[in-house]
């Protein structure tokens, strides 16, 4: 396993604890707590908008939020009939969505914990959804192979796009809410506009894999494509050009997430069919870490707001949810 790594100026792969490996001047994550609550696959972590929490979604049917720094369970919201594909927190803290495989989006209020409404629109299994800034809109996407835009407030679809020819594995909204990334097992990713709701721009690859995840980088000027032949890559999708590309774990089978690090130094991070985490820096597209200790394939993964702290979890043989944290260099 270590000849994934670049190897440190000595020549020499370190190898820490028997947990990670890696170049000793990097930041270093270590595991920090193992949440256990759910009973099956996990499929989904996404940290509050202050950090403070946890939610996780798995299909088990159940979303469970979690106290980030100890570790406890704080509530269990039940109500979906089918298992849960995705969760996610507006922006305000206040409310969560969960997209399920019962074909709803299901809205939840932090305050009381309650269900507060089900939208209702999609044929097929719900898998995407995510908040625009504002908290006012969310979007969707699902195995109808539609994206639908609704409003909050009143739980109704503003807008129904035949997105692509294959079911939605990802969806969300740039920094200011005026454009949404959508992908799709078609191995296409598209940029549309959330006003007029006309697709700006389709990028693909030669080989069209399918397309596992995407989302903005936190400036905007960039999407981060996470594929099934195993690459992450880096798009300005302005010049419909990848500029950057990050390979070492697995992924052939599975949607996994892969995210962007938002403290300290600039990572990509990114679960595998190995059952391992990766971190490349964003620059040089090194491996700079990687995490062992998960069970079974490691499909969610989260990056905490404002320290640094990671969250993995996996699927069906193991069960658990990890959170690794770094000393602020």
């Amino acid at each position: 396993p270590l000849e994934m790594n670049p190897t440190p100026e000595n020549g020499e792969t370190l190898k820490a604890n028997g947990v990670v490996h890696d170049k000793p001047q990097d930041v270093q994550y270590t595991p920090h707590l193992s949440l256990i609550g759910h009973t099956r696959a996990i499929s989904s972590l996404k940290f509050s908008p202050d950090g403070a929490m946890l939610a996780s979604s798995g299909a088990d049917k159940l979303i469970k939020l979690w106290d980030t720094y100890t570790g406890d369970i704080l509530r269990t919201l039940a109500g979906h009939a089918q298992g849960i594909s995705d969760v996610a927190w507006a922006p305000d803290g206040k409310f969560l969505a969960s997209a399920s495989d019962d074909k709803t989006v299901r809205i939840w209020s932090l305050d009381t914990g309650s269900e507060i409404n089900t939208l209702h629109g999609h044929t097929n299994f719900v898998f995407c959804v995510n908040y625009n800034p504002n908290s006012n809109l969310l979007v969707s996407g699902g195995f109808d192979e539609t994206l639908r835009v609704w409003d909050v407030a009143n739980g109704k679809s503003l807008k129904v796009l035949p997105a692509h020819s294959d079911p939605v594995t990802s969806v969300s909204f740039n920094h200011d809410g005026t454009l949404i990334v959508s992908c799709a097992m078609d191995g296409f990713v598209r940029i549309w506009d959330v006003d007029s709701g006309q697709c700006l721009k389709t990028l693909t690859d030669d080989d069209n894999p399918i397309c596992s995840h995407v989302e903005f980088s936190p400036n905007s000027r960039f999407v981060l494509i996470g594929t099934q032949d195993s690459t992450i890559r880096l798009w300005n999708y302005l010049t419909s050009r990848c500029v950057k590309t990050y390979t070492g774990h697995v992924n052939r089978t599975y949607c996994l997430f892969s995210c962007f690090t938002q403290t300290g130094r600039k990572c990509v991070v990114s679960g595998s069919e190995d059952h391992k985490v990766y971190l490349w820096d964003l620059q040089t597209r090194e491996i700079v870490q990687v995490l062992e200790g998960h069970t079974d394939v490691v499909l969610a993964i989260a990056t905490h707001p404002s320290r640094p702290i990671i969250a993995t979890a996996a699927l069906e043989r193991d069960l658990s949810i990890r959170l690794w944290s770094a000393k602020p260099s």
